[in-house]
């Protein structure tokens, strides 16, 4: 169904200063929830950047999956999330083979790298990389404090994820 209404988009509900989850439980909007939830959006939006740039699909591939974590994260409900796309083992070695993929064509060295020093291409890499890091801490204190060890895989997949980015934005020239 078409949205085409301004007040199906804005509600008002959260002009107080709170929103709720999936499961209809009402949070405070700087609840340690929304920050990792919207740091993984922030990801997946500079991750856009870097698909229009590159045209990589694997990229388009990790989008999805950080919409399933965001999912998985945005459930407090156990027994829902039985219906949600899990992480699994799998997805990280999904990531792995991409990092053997970009491994043989990029130039990486031991010594320190200036973020985005290679090209604008490396740019947009390296700030996503930097976005999955600060997306990882936010998972980790939300997990930390919500006792949400089922993401366990989901912490392990934004880790393998910001190495790829960092070798994918280690490219030679010309790639």
């Amino acid at each position: 169904m078409k949205i085409d209404k301004v007040n199906q988009i804005s509600t008002g509900v959260g002009d107080k200063g709170t929103s709720i989850n999936f499961n209809n439980i009402r949070y405070s909007k700087d609840d340690i929830l929304f920050e990792v939830l919207g740091t993984i959006d922030e990801l997946s939006s500079v991750l856009g950047i870097c698909f229009q740039v590159t045209n990589y699909e694997e990229i388009k591939v990790i989008q999805r999956t950080l919409q399933d974590i965001n999912s998985l994260i945005a459930t407090s409900v156990e027994e829902k999330r039985i219906y949600l796309t899990q992480i699994k083992q799998r997805d990280i070695e999904y990531l792995e083979e991409i990092e053997s993929k970009y491994l043989k064509t990029s130039h990486i060295t031991h010594e320190f790298v200036l973020p985005g020093s290679e090209s604008k291409l490396s740019a947009f890499l390296d700030l996503a990389r930097t976005v999955t890091r600060r997306s990882e801490r936010r998972l980790v204190t939300f997990i930390d404090t919500y006792n949400r060890e089922d993401l366990s895989l989901c912490l392990v997949y934004l880790n393998r994820l910001s190495d790829l980015l960092f070798i994918m934005a280690r490219q030679k020239k010309g790639k």
